[in-house]
C-alpha cells in the first residue's frame, strides 16, 4: 500500500512541475474516488483512452476520497482534472460550505452522468422521513465526498443537523455493513443506479429504502440550484416494486482554467465518440451526453465554449 502510495504521489508531482518522461511526455493526472465507486473505473477508461490518442501526455487516474478532494487537489496545483458532484464545484466557485475563498479559476470540462439519492434504513425501522432521525447515528458518507456534502443539506431541510443525529463517515461498503450490523440508522448514498452497495443491502432483505418527496426537493432545489427532482425506478433494487422520488444531482469533470485546450478538446470528443465503449466500463457512462454542458453549474473551460458554439 505504501508503495502504491508513493507511486501516486510521485506521477502527480510530475504533473505539478510538468516534468517529461523519457519520450518527452508529460504526466497528467486525473482524481476519480473510491475503488468500489463509478468515478474510479470510468476514470481510469477516460485516461487510459486520453494516454492512447494523445503523444504528448501520459494520463494516470487517482484513487482519492471523492469530489471534494478532487477539486481542493485542483485547486492546490496537485491533479490536472477530477471528478466532481454538482454540489462541490458549485461551492468551491462561489467559496461557499467549506472552500472560503472563490475558486474563480475552477471550469466546467465535461459532463458525466447522474447520481440519485439513495437513503436506506433497517427494515424493522419505524422511520419513514428523513425527519425521523432525530438523535439516531447515520452515514453520510466519507469524508471529502460530496455524499457528506448532500446528506448535510438533505438534512437541513427535514430540519435537522448534524448537531440532531451522530453523523458517521463511511464509505459506501462501511455503510453497508453498518446497515447490516444494526451499527446506524440510515445510511445516505449518492449513486448512479443501481449501485453495488445498495443492491448488495437489498439483496439481504433486512434493509429497505425511503424516499424524498416532492416538496422536500422543491425546497431542496429552492436553496441550492444545483439538485434536481429524480426518480428510482421500480426493479431498479429487491423490494423497490413502484418508481420512489428522490433528488438528483449531475457529476463533472471540472479543471482549471489554465488547463491545455487541447486536452479538453480531446477529453470532449472521446467522450462523444467512445460512449458505447465507456458504457461498457460501467453502465454510468451511457448517460454522457455533451447537450448537458448547457447545464452546467459554474463556468465552462474556454475550450468547453468553444465546443459548445462549433456544435
Amino acid at each position: 500500500m505504501r508503495t502504491v502510495h508513493l507511486l501516486t504521489t510521485a506521477l502527480a508531482a510530475a504533473s505539478l512541475l510538468a516534468c517529461q518522461g523519457n519520450g518527452g511526455q508529460r504526466f497528467l493526472s486525473v482524481g476519480t474516488g473510491g475503488t468500489g465507486g463509478v468515478y474510479y473505473p470510468l476514470g481510469g477508461a477516460i485516461a487510459s483512452r486520453l494516454s492512447v490518442r494523445d503523444s504528448l501526455r501520459q494520463y494516470t487516474a487517482e484513487v482519492t476520497g471523492g469530489s471534494v478532494e478532487n477539486v481542493n487537489r485542483i485547486l492546490a496545483g496537485q491533479i490536472d482534472m477530477g471528478f466532481s458532484l454538482s454540489v462541490t464545484a458549485y461551492e468551491a466557485f462561489h467559496g461557499g460550505e467549506g472552500f472560503g475563498t472563490p475558486a474563480e479559476n475552477l471550469r466546467i470540462v465535461a459532463p458525466l452522468y447522474s447520481n440519485l439519492t439513495h437513503v436506506l434504513v433497517p427494515a424493522s425501522s419505524p422511520v419513514r422521513d428523513l425527519s425521523e432521525l432525530r438523535g439516531m447515528r447515520v452515514s453520510v458518507g466519507s469524508a471529502g465526498s460530496g455524499t457528506e456534502q448532500i446528506s448535510r443539506q438533505l438534512l437541513e431541510v427535514h430540519g435537522l443537523t448534524y448537531d440532531d443525529v451522530e453523523p458517521q463517515y463511511l464509505s459506501f461498503s462501511e455503510s453497508t455493513a453498518a446497515l447490516r450490523d444494526g451499527a446506524v440508522g440510515a445510511a445516505i448514498f449518492s449513486v448512479g443506479v443501481p449501485a453495488a452497495a445498495v443492491l448488495e443491502a437489498t439483496t439481504s432483505g433486512n434493509v429497505r429504502m425511503i424516499g424524498v418527496t416532492p416538496e422536500r426537493t422543491a425546497e431542496l432545489r429552492e436553496r441550492y440550484p444545483y439538485y434536481s427532482a429524480g426518480m428510482i425506478p421500480a426493479g431498479s433494487y429487491p423490494g423497490v416494486d413502484e418508481a420512489l422520488p428522490t433528488v438528483g444531482m449531475m457529476n463533472w469533470m471540472v479543471a482549471d482554467e489554465a488547463l491545455d485546450d487541447d486536452v479538453v478538446e480531446l477529453l470532449l470528443n472521446i467522450l462523444d465518440e467512445d460512449r458505447v465503449s465507456l458504457g461498457q466500463v460501467h453502465d454510468m457512462a451511457k448517460q454522457i451526453d455533451l447537450r448537458q454542458l448547457d447545464e452546467a453549474p459554474i463556468p465552462l473551460h474556454p475550450a468547453a465554449e468553444e465546443f459548445v458554439s462549433r456544435r
